[in-house]
């Protein structure tokens, strides 16, 4: 068998294993290490390759971003900046039909801008939006649906961890990354509005309504979001503007929501230890995930699957368009499958040859932009796509009394308008890239 064929062979096993719930991470980094000695007849280049690898993963200051906005978000919720937002979103949308849902929507949307997450910014905003939903009498799976699909703006809206992997991947620039990701993000907000808006005329029963608060209040809850607005302007600004490396912004913007935090009185010794020990957590479950790509990648490297598959997609003679098509419905399905991050890290190395290869009319730089912000869409799709998306898990873990297939009925109109979103993007590349400089 050829190097090449023990290469392809090695992605029907490797879905094989991540069906049998092993862990993504180590179903990559074991199929890797097979591979390895079996391509190459020994186990001398598997004590170089981990040796190498390991170092080179754990010792990567772009890598060093990611525990950074992973505490930002956490400091974020112990400031109270969650259910800040959602006050004041209620406080301007909330009498209307479908308002307070609507309002979960646009917390969502400013908690993302804090908070690199989708998983995180779902879990947080539920447990500060869930109860006043029941509370003036939204239908559970429409209100579980909703928070579900706010959830994915968390890793859309910049800052974003998945992004900041994808830039590293792809060698891109984060900043432009970021600001690309800017006006989809906002795109999908206005999008789950107009979703609530079509479910809320067609299904009358599912949302209540609530009285209208005073201006003063309003204007008063809207002043206490002040925090989120300097923390994103300074972080995601302050990159853009070269004022510090992306690094250097996400350790001012966790600096400034712990600062917020502590003066709100949500930052104490405990959980400062509690904050520190939760993300050491999540980002060794994260950087396990990147070790075990980066050897898995590595052994495909070495069968030269990406390449040949590159070389075969380009001789073929497809239209870019339709290579692109059928590689965002791959996302599209196996994102049901899998988490964001996992699939960004199993899949772009074998992609992104394939896509940089084709003629868009644009240069490299702006494809590669243009790409990423379609891959993480699409991927983010997944977490609310039955049967198994993440999202609409953690939601319905919150509230028991509801029944998942309701919260599957009411979610796909938020699918419906990730699917409507995605086609525009596909089809006007210009307004990713707009923002971007010349």
């Amino acid at each position: 068998m050829t190097s090449l064929e023990i290469g392809m062979l090695s992605f029907p096993i490797l879905m094989t294993l991540i069906f049998l719930r092993v862990p993504i991470g180590l179903s990559m980094f074991l199929v890797g290490m097979v591979g390895l000695i079996w391509v190459t007849g020994g186990t001398n280049m598997i004590y170089s390759r981990l040796k190498n690898e390991t170092f080179t993963t754990f010792s990567s200051y772009s890598l060093s971003i990611v525990p950074m906005f992973l505490l930002m978000g956490h400091f974020a919720t112990l400031g109270g900046m969650s259910t800040a937002l959602f006050k004041a979103a209620e406080g301007f949308l909330g009498h209307r039909k479908g308002g307070v849902a609507m309002a979960a929507i646009g917390a969502c949307a400013g908690f993302g801008a804090i908070c690199g997450s989708s998983l995180a910014t779902a879990a947080t905003m539920g447990r500060v939006a869930l109860p006043e939903l029941k509370q003036y009498g939204y239908a559970g799976g429409f209100s579980t649906a909703t928070l579900a699909a706010g959830g994915t703006l968390g890793i859309l809206i910049p800052p974003s961890v998945v992004l900041v992997i994808y830039a590293i991947l792809t060698e891109q620039n984060i900043a432009k990354l970021f600001l690309a990701a800017f006006i989809p993000g906002i795109m999908a907000a206005i999008g789950y509005v107009i979703a609530i808006s079509i479910y809320v005329r067609l299904n009358p029963g599912s949302a209540g309504t609530r009285p209208p608060q005073p201006m003063s209040e309003r204007f008063a809850g809207l002043w206490k979001v002040w925090p989120v607005l300097v923390v994103f302007a300074l972080v995601v600004g302050g990159i853009y503007a070269g004022w510090f490396t992306p690094t250097e912004g996400a350790a001012v913007g966790a600096l400034g929501t712990g600062l917020i935090a502590f003066l709100n009185g949500g930052l104490t010794w405990s959980t400062l230890i509690e904050s520190f020990t939760v993300t050491a957590k999540s980002t060794a479950m994260i950087f396990f995930i990147v070790l075990g790509a980066g050897i898995y990648n590595g052994f495909l490297a070495l069968t030269q699957v990406p390449q040949e598959l590159s070389n075969f997609v380009v001789s073929q003679g497809f239209s870019p368009w339709v290579v692109l098509s059928l590689v965002l419905a791959f996302y599209l399905i196996f994102g049901c499958l899998m988490d964001s991050l996992s699939m960004i890290l199993l899949t772009i190395p074998i992609f992104f040859p394939v896509i940089s290869a084709l003629d868009f009319g644009m240069s490299p730089e702006h494809v590669a932009i243009w790409f990423g912000i379609l891959v993480l869409i699409v991927v983010e799709v997944g977490l609310i796509t039955p049967p198994v998306g993440m999202n609409l898990f953690i939601i319905n873990a919150m509230d028991r009394k509801t029944p998942i297939i309701e919260t599957y009925k009411a979610v796909m109109f938020f699918v419906g308008s990730d699917l409507i979103r995605v086609v525009i993007l596909v089809m006007f590349p210009a307004i990713t890239l707009f923002l971007l400089p010349n």
